[in-house]
């Protein structure tokens, strides 16, 4: 949906000239979300500034759709492409309905087809329509602001968007609850996103793809995944942070490390039968279900092995569940928590899926390092 080729942006100066951004070349698929990573200064907001023409190459081109944005009237172009700011930007004189419908008026848009469409974008942002429309920015918390610049961004129904740090001055919960509600929102939509951050966990949770730049030039640009398990280069290795680690914990999730060839008991089997499957499979723990595929409990080896009964006479209960969908950051810390070394997973109906261990992680991470340096 988005290709730069070659894009080079040259500032004169009185001291001389300032290369911004070096022969950049990368595409952004359609429906992907992109985030332009690295210090202060490097290019990336200039870069994703010329997409609009906010700011004209010095050379090189862009390409939407495969049509050459230089073909484009700027200010036609800036019409067909969301843009969100930090800064916000709304209207103080408007409502809140009023500032979304702003680019479909001026693209001619029936009223009635505008104003529904500001309230179906307050839905996907979980602000309800009737409480927010009518109301102007400043009766709205920065929050909520926030949300209203990204829904006017998004109410022409543009192909692609641009977003300037747009959580950047938002304190933490919310900007945690904002980016959930935006993540949802474009797994419903899938616009193309082009996403300048200076926040690498940020960057991690919100793109399928990442460009980092350093002075100008595009240093590495692929999956966060990649990034985090691969860098390219030193820069990239101190940029993404010595956690590096642990931050790809949230990319994966706890079907990823699943141990599913699991047994388990029920509360009506014999204790003995249990110690017996522990035994042969070498396993210290086992899971005991209800009839129905449930976990309701559990053993340990080393508390039954000389006892008689039925397993449900001696059962633990299980202090927590996780899901099969969860990431493995969740997982992790689930297991601090309530210090244990292994959990037991259920599907999206509640039934036993199998076990996750510490053990079973850092061997799943540690296999992915080894595939992705062989490549």
């Amino acid at each position: 949906m988005i290709t730069l080729e070659n894009l080079t942006k040259v500032f004169e100066t009185a001291k001389g000239s300032i290369v911004a951004t070096d022969r950049i070349s990368m595409t952004v698929q359609s429906g992907e979300t992109c985030i332009l990573l690295g210090p202060s200064g490097c290019g990336k907001t200039t870069t994703m500034k010329m997409v609009n023409r906010l700011i004209e190459p010095t050379s090189g081109k862009i390409f939407i759709d495969d049509k050459d944005t230089s073909d484009y009237d700027a200010v036609a172009l800036r019409r067909t492409i969301g843009y969100v700011i930090q800064q916000i930007g709304l209207f103080p004189n408007m409502t809140v309905e009023e500032n979304i419908c702003a680019v479909p008026d001026l693209l001619g848009w029936e009223k009635d087809k505008s104003r529904k469409r500001a309230g179906e974008l307050l839905e996907m942002l979980a602000l309800e329509p009737a409480v927010f429309l009518k109301r102007f920015p400043k009766e709205l918390s920065g929050g909520q602001q926030q949300r209203i610049g990204v829904a006017r961004a998004l109410a022409a129904d543009p192909p692609v968007l641009l977003m300037d740090e747009p959580f950047g001055a938002i304190d933490p919960i919310n900007r945690e609850v904002i980016q959930d509600e935006f993540l949802k929102m474009q797994r419903a939509i899938h616009k193309t996103i082009m996403f300048v951050s200076h926040d690498i966990d940020e960057a991690v949770k919100m793109g399928d793809k990442i460009a980092i730049f350093r002075e100008g030039k595009l240093v590495q640009y692929d999956t966060p995944d990649r990034i985090l398990s691969h860098p390219a280069d030193g820069f990239i290795a101190d940029f993404v942070g010595s956690d590096r680690t642990l931050k790809r914990l949230r990319l994966l999730t706890v079907v990823d490390a699943l141990e599913s060839d699991r047994p388990s008991v029920q509360p009506s089997d014999d204790i003995q039968t249990a110690v017996r499957l522990m035994r042969e499979r070498g396993h210290q723990n086992i899971v005991v279900v209800s009839q129905a595929n449930k976990p309701v409990g559990s053993l340990h080896l080393n508390d039954i092995a000389e006892l008689s009964g039925q397993v449900g006479d001696h059962q633990a209960p299980l202090p927590v569940l996780i899901r099969m969908e969860e990431d493995l950051r969740s997982a992790v810390s689930s297991m601090f928590r309530h210090d244990r070394s292994w959990l037991v997973v259920v599907d999206s109906e509640g039934k036993f899926a199998g076990n996750i261990t510490q053990r079973g992680i850092t061997h799943h991470l540690g296999t992915t390092y080894k595939e992705v340096s062989s490549t």
